[in-house]
């Protein structure tokens, strides 16, 4: 049977989604509570691999087992072996079709900067801080440049596996919120540190260190080396993907 998990986490005490060898990780956390409540070793795919120190609201995974377990016992019986930085929000049997990477059709993040003179004291590990004013409204109007299907290579790291650089940028909105600038952005995939590479560039156009057309150039222009710096990691959340209806998922992931 095949089954999948909504799952949010702190990524503050991980290095990353990806299982590996250098230290703890969100993915072995859940694949060692899994297999206690299954009885039996567990490996999960997820809908997409998230860095150190970056945050999800809801992960999707899915992972094949035959034990005999109600979506409730998943969800209680496997959030009672994990950190407390990590929880699964609910358990859904699917078919053994559904893939939670190969069928995520977007995903979506947020980027939250608290902007005044003093860093935060209360949730400081899920904001980054700029002391100087920004113009959100200056950041939006550059951001809408890169909406559409381009070749993403300005925002990408030198480390990023992926395949080719081509991404289509659905949607991408910059707000004020009192002393927040929030950045919303929703693509059918992300290259690796694509969107903290974004914020790190539209940092400049909200600081009037760059004009508003300068993320269209950097687009443009494929070059990394020329664009902003990346943006720390704290101040991002992946809010999840979304996945056709027709896999009958809960509605804050399906399109």
């Amino acid at each position: 049977m095949r089954l999948a998990l909504g799952i949010e986490y702190d990524g503050s005490d991980f290095l990353g989604w990806q299982r590996h060898d250098g230290g703890p990780t969100v993915q072995a956390a859940v694949e060692e509570a899994l297999g206690f409540v299954a009885h039996h070793l567990v490996e999960v795919v997820c809908s997409g691999r998230t860095d150190a120190r970056v945050h999800a609201a809801c992960q999707v995974v899915h992972f094949d087992s035959e034990a005999e377990r109600d979506a409730r016992a998943w969800v209680l019986g496997t959030n009672t072996r994990l950190p407390a930085g990590v929880r699964v929000l609910w358990c859904q049997p699917v078919d053994d079709a559904f893939h939670a990477r190969y069928g995520a059709r977007a995903r979506r993040y947020r980027y939250r900067i608290l902007n005044r003179p003093v860093p935060p004291a209360i949730q400081r590990q899920f904001l980054s801080w700029e002391r100087r004013p920004l113009d959100a409204d200056a950041m939006h109007r550059a951001a809408q440049a890169l909406c559409g299907e381009h070749d993403f290579s300005a925002f990408r790291t030198a480390q990023c596996q992926a395949k080719h650089p081509n991404r289509h940028l659905h949607d991408i909105a910059v707000r004020r919120d009192d002393d927040q600038v929030i950045v919303e952005v929703q693509a059918n995939a992300f290259l690796h540190h694509m969107v903290r590479n974004i914020v790190g560039s539209l940092i400049l156009v909200g600081l009037h260190e760059q004009p508003e057309d300068w993320l269209g150039r950097l687009l443009a222009g494929k070059d990394r080396t020329v664009a902003g710096p990346t943006a720390p990691a704290e101040g991002l959340v992946f809010l999840g993907p979304k996945y056709p209806a027709e896999w009958r998922l809960p509605p804050s992931v399906t399109l």
